[in-house]
């Protein structure tokens, strides 16, 4: 039987409807991800990691959604001025329906880097080429393009909604990737923490063993923040099995202009 997907992104609302999906299950087609319960747990002891190799899907289970924002520094009063303008669907800044103005959710906008993962962190599928690690990403359906050719990273760059990146093995385990020109027009979260085109942010993925894979986010941006945040620290990531057909999750303007209607304070 076909199983038929909804996804509404407005706000604090991330909400996924489904006819009859359990999610982690085994199936062929459509998987939503691993069951917390597996993503914690493992049935074998896993074996030693390869040699400088992430290949694979991975996913970070319930801990990749983090839509309330996280403990940040102070903003600096830059910073402290763009974030009033924004009135989110969550956290401190959290507005009724109508108000919200999260250019992810009521402009259609894309996420963009880095709330990719520090919001709506699903599966993602890393894949290595001779000059490259391409990162395609389940929610939104997006890619990244990390260079490793030994290119520097663009000095005053047109910003980009996912930035620019460049990457680099620090040992056999440690993968590091650099980001800057990022488009300030993105939020960090679903909080609606701002960010400068100043932003320069690091991705550290450690692979533990065969089966596991920590995230560490960094980002340092003294226009906008008192001093650089570690927003993700050793996330632990799951390898989930090679063969497995990840859903299809596209934020839809015509479904969350729905959700607005339905879910906002009626008029007076």
């Amino acid at each position: 039987m076909a199983k038929r997907f909804t996804v509404f992104i407005i706000g604090s609302a991330a909400a996924l409807t489904l006819s009859s999906v359990m999610r982690g299950q085994s199936q062929p087609w459509n998987n939503s991800g691993l069951a917390q319960s597996a993503n914690q747990q493992q049935t074998r002891p896993a074996a030693p990691a390869p040699r400088r190799d992430l290949t694979g899907i991975w996913d970070a289970g319930g801990a990749g959604i983090g839509a309330r924002g996280y403990m940040t520094p102070p903003l600096t009063p830059w910073g402290e001025a763009l974030g009033k303008t924004h009135k989110s669907g969550d956290g401190a800044r959290m507005v009724p329906v109508e108000e919200i103005n999260d250019p992810l959710s009521t402009m259609g906008d894309p996420e963009g880097f880095p709330r990719n993962l520090l919001f709506e962190l699903r599966p993602f599928q890393i894949v290595q080429t001779p000059n490259q690690v391409l990162m395609l990403y389940m929610f939104e359906k997006r890619w990244r393009v990390i260079w490793t050719d030994g290119r520097q990273l663009p000095r005053d760059p047109d910003p980009r909604w996912y930035g620019y990146s460049v990457g680099r093995w620090e040992d056999d385990h440690t993968f590091v990737v650099q980001s800057v020109g990022m488009d300030e027009r993105t939020w960090l979260d679903n909080a609606g923490n701002p960010h400068s085109n100043e932003m320069h942010v690091e991705e550290r993925y450690h692979r533990v063993d065969e089966n596991t894979l920590e995230l560490t986010v960094t980002i340092d941006d003294p226009k906008a923040y008192t001093r650089p945040w570690v927003p993700r620290n050793k996330l632990p990531l799951r390898l989930m099995p090679r063969d497995t057909d990840l859903m299809e999750m596209i934020p839809s303007a015509s479904e969350a202009a729905e959700y607005r209607k339905v879910f906002a304070r009626p008029s007076k």
